[in-house]
This record gives structure tokens, C-alpha cells and sequence, in this order.
């Protein structure tokens, strides 16, 4: 039975416009994501990523700019680990830069591991859960060949290993991979992310070595730490049919949930590709791309799903497009806009209701009947924020924003879904990949001297953490 508990409000002259107010189970653990590229700068420090290059590709960054300075929270982390005790949250999600840890040479940068170290005692100091990531895109760009080249997902267990000798002891929640869908798809057919690839074909294959790595490396720390949490963060962006009788939509729908869903949830939960994702794929899939023993390693055991949310889309079938896309078995694919529906400022729709079906989706269809937990590893709305130089920012959509999302998390643990954890992209405003600094998704800003600014919305979220209380409007 869930623990969860609606109060009822006080009573107002109009109960149709009273707060619903949600009360989360107790031992709810709330905090903030961030990942190593996008805050800590100090990249003299580093070896180069995939990202420094693409990066220095003209036009790939929307604002010309990169992560050689970012937020500089390699100097600052003393600063943001405060600013997150203040405001009441209990676990920061955080990644590792691969290239940080790991030089050319095979060697363990001790500089570059001492810097999460150190990171990791500031946390427990704080009484903050470290949640740590060991891959959030950020490459080396010494790898030969990258993710399409087998021998790096032996390369990440070797770089998870390192991690963990030194981390390990304080760290008890290992993330492999962060959206393994970004890194693939997005990156290697989509051409939006790092290296830049239009390719459907890498797409598959880096897909697959991007499991592999995942498999291996939950494999190697479990058997080096067996009591420890071990999960995967995917992202999710539902698509519904515009017309749920059309065959056509029903089709590029099943197409586009079959590469950005269901490739990476049934290859780790029942240890196989769906066959109408190869046979969407069609000449694409490479040959020999599945060696004997592969899914078998892919579907090891975990604790926990990551969950990264941030809107859905409504899609009917149209003329194939001869342009690059992410989903390489759905050119006809067309995003329908609900003009009714509020956006962020990456154009994305508000869709909290989508989020709990998810929810309760995959906790139905696959973390339930596996005994995993899920998490909400990402969730957060990039809003059009005022320049910080003209006050305090009162970013009240983004507040609205958290609001219906975090109810729809509470609806989702009534109806069973084993949730534990909520948390919110992003502690900071930061290097926001493709599109540089130019989306805000932060609930800290950021001044030109890079002072931190907590928002309205990093006030309301603590009150939300310290309380296991939210108050959100009755819908209407």
C-alpha cells in the first residue's frame, strides 16, 4: 500500500480554487542534477572531449561559445555544495569527465580524480547523498574511433574501476550512462550532438557498444561492490498519434518509440532488440553487429531506472524527409503543435500528465515485474529568464512547471510506481550543449562574474525538500 498522503487544505471562501496539497513518503530524497561539461570549466586541466571538438566545428554551438570555463564549478564546488545544503536538498546527482580522470597514456590523473574527492567529502560533509554519473557524453577524444568501435565499452569498464577504487567507499549510487539515446541517435544520425554524425548505421552501432559498456561495467561493480546501487538514466519523450485510429500515425509512432525507447528498455530488462526495430532498420542494422554473450551482459541486473523527463509530442505520418533526423526508421515522422498547450523556451510542450502515464507505464511493463526502482534523474523546463542584473529573478513558470510535473510523480507512487527520488535539472544555469548558454534551465543563476543567484523557483523547491509538501492548483 503507498505511503503517500493527500491533505486536505484549509478551507477558502472558493474550495474550487483551493491548493491540493500532496505530502511525499517519508524518507523522500530530493536534490538537483548537473553533469561535468556543462559546469565545471578547468579544461586545461582535462584531456580534450568529443564535445571540446565539436565545439570548435563553426555553427554546431548555437551562441559560438563551449565548456572551456562553463559555470567554473571545478573551483567553485565548495560554493554550490553550500548553496544546495541551504537549500535543503539531500542527494546531487553529478557526473564524472572521463577525460579528467583518465590522460592519453592510459595513466589515472591524480589531480583530476583528487578534484571528485575532494567533491565527494564536501557532499557527505553536508549530509548530501553523492548520486554519481560515469558517463554524461563528455568522450575523450583520444579513443580511437569513439562509440562506434567495440573496444571502448572495455574502455569504460576500465574508467569505471578507477572511479570506483577511490570513490567507492562514500558512493553507493552508480549511474553508467546518461541518456545512451543522446550519445547515439541524436549524435550519430541526428548530427546534433557531438561528433556530429548523419549516419543511421553508426547510430545502431553505437547504441549497441554504448549498452555494451553499460552491461560490462554493472557487471565488474557489482562484483567489486556488491552493495551498492547500480542504475542507467534513459530519456524519455512519449509520442502519441495525431489520429489514434490512422494506421500511418500508429505506424510512425511504433517506429519512433522502437529507436528511442524500447532499443535501450528491452535490450537492458529482457535482453533483446524488439524484431520490428531491426526490421525497421532494414539495411542499417550493420552485420554482425551482436556478438554471441552481448544481450545477455546488456540485461545484467541493476537497482534503479533513471528517468529523464521533459515533454511529449503529438505525431502523424507525413512525407518521408531526405533530412537528417534522430529517428532514422521514421523520416515521415511530424510533430503536430497543440496550440492550447504552454511551451519552454526550447519550444517543448508542457505535458505533465504524459509524464505520470510513463510512469506508471514502466513500472508495469518493466521495473516492477524486474524489482527496480525508478528515479527521477532529470526534470526541469528552460524558461526565458530576465538578466539577472535587474534583480531577483521571480521564474514563476518554472515553478509552475515543477509543480504539475511533481504531482504528476505523486500520482504515479499512488498507483504503485516505486519512486524514491526527484531531481531537478538544473542546480545552475549552465552550457547547454548545442544551444550553448542561451537556454536557462537552472534554478541558481549566473552573473557575467559567475555569482550564484538562487531563483525564486530554488527557494520554492527547498521549502517543496525540507516539507515532503507540495501545493500545486486544483486542475481545471
Amino acid at each position: 500500500m503507498s505511503t503517500v498522503k493527500t491533505v486536505d487544505p484549509e478551507i477558502s471562501p472558493d474550495p474550487a480554487l483551493s491548493p491540493q496539497v500532496l505530502r511525499f513518503p517519508a524518507g523522500f530524497h530530493w536534490g538537483t542534477a548537473t553533469s561535468s561539461f556543462q559546469i565545471e570549466g578547468a579544461a586545461e586541466l582535462r584531456a580534450p572531449s568529443i564535445w571540446d571538438d565539436f565545439c570548435r566545428v563553426p555553427g554546431t554551438i548555437a551562441d559560438g561559445s563551449d565548456g572551456l570555463v562553463a559555470v567554473d564549478h571545478y573551483h567553485r564546488y565548495r560554493e554550490d555544495v553550500a548553496l544546495m545544503a541551504s537549500l535543503g536538498m539531500d542527494t546531487y546527482r553529478f557526473s564524472v569527465s572521463w577525460p579528467r580522470v583518465l590522460d592519453p597514456d592510459g595513466s589515472t590523473n591524480a589531480e583530476g580524480l583528487g578534484f571528485y574527492d575532494a567533491l565527494v567529502d564536501e557532499l557527505c560533509q553536508a549530509g548530501i547523498r553523492p548520486w554519481l554519473t560515469l558517463y554524461h557524453w563528455d568522450l575523450p577524444s583520444y579513443l580511437p574511433g569513439g562509440w562506434l568501435n567495440r573496444d571502448t565499452a572495455s574502455a569504460f569498464v576500465d574508467y569505471a574501476l578507477r572511479v570506483h577504487a577511490v570513490l567507492g567507499d562514500r558512493v553507493r549510487v552508480w549511474t553508467t550512462l546518461n541518456e545512451p539515446w543522446c550519445a547515439s541517435f541524436l549524435s550519430f544520425a541526428g548530427g546534433a550532438h557531438a561528433p556530429g554524425h548523419t549516419v543511421p548505421a553508426e547510430a545502431y552501432t553505437a547504441g549497441h557498444h554504448l549498452l555494451l559498456g553499460h552491461g560490462w561495467a554493472t557487471q565488474a561493480l557489482r562484483a567489486a561492490d556488491p552493495s551498492a546501487t547500480l542504475g542507467l538514466t534513459l530519456n524519455f519523450t512519449p509520442a502519441h498519434p495525431a489520429e489514434p485510429t490512422d494506421p500511418d500515425d500508429l505506424s510512425v509512432v511504433r517506429r519512433i518509440d522502437g529507436t528511442a525507447h524500447r532499443f535501450f528498455t528491452d535490450s537492458v530488462f529482457r535482453g533483446e532488440y524488439p524484431g520490428d526495430v531491426v526490421r525497421d532498420a532494414g539495411a542499417s542494422w550493420p552485420s554482425g553487429l551482436v556478438h554471441d554473450g552481448d544481450m545477455a551482459a546488456i540485461a545484467t541486473p541493476f537497482d534503479v531506472l533513471g528517468v529523464n523527463y521533459y515533454t511529449s509530442q503529438l505525431i502523424r505520418a507525413g512525407a518521408p524527409s531526405e533530412a537528417p533526423t534522430p529517428h532514422p526508421a521514421a523520416p515521415d515522422a511530424v510533430e503536430v503543435p497543440r496550440p492550447a498547450l504552454p511551451r519552454t523556451d526550447m519550444g517543448w510542450e508542457v505535458t505533465p500528465d504524459a509524464f505520470r502515464d510513463l510512469l506508471v507505464h514502466l513500472h508495469e511493463n518493466y521495473t516492477g515485474p524486474s524489482g527496480v526502482r525508478l528515479a527521477i534523474t532529470e526534470n526541469g523546463c528552460a524558461i526565458d529568464d530576465p538578466d539577472p542584473a535587474q534583480g531577483p529573478i521571480d521564474d514563476v513558470r518554472r515553478i509552475e512547471y515543477l509543480a504539475t510535473h511533481l504531482r504528476a510523480v505523486h500520482q504515479a507512487i499512488e498507483a504503485g510506481a516505486a519512486i524514491d527520488t526527484y531531481l531537478a535539472w538544473s542546480l545552475i544555469d549552465n552550457f547547454e550543449w548545442a544551444f550553448g548558454y542561451q537556454k536557462r534551465f537552472g534554478l541558481v543563476a549566473v552573473d557575467p562574474d559567475l555569482n550564484r543567484l538562487p531563483k525564486a523557483s530554488a527557494h520554492w523547491y527547498g521549502e517543496v525538500a525540507r516539507t515532503d509538501t507540495l501545493c500545486v492548483p486544483q486542475a481545471h
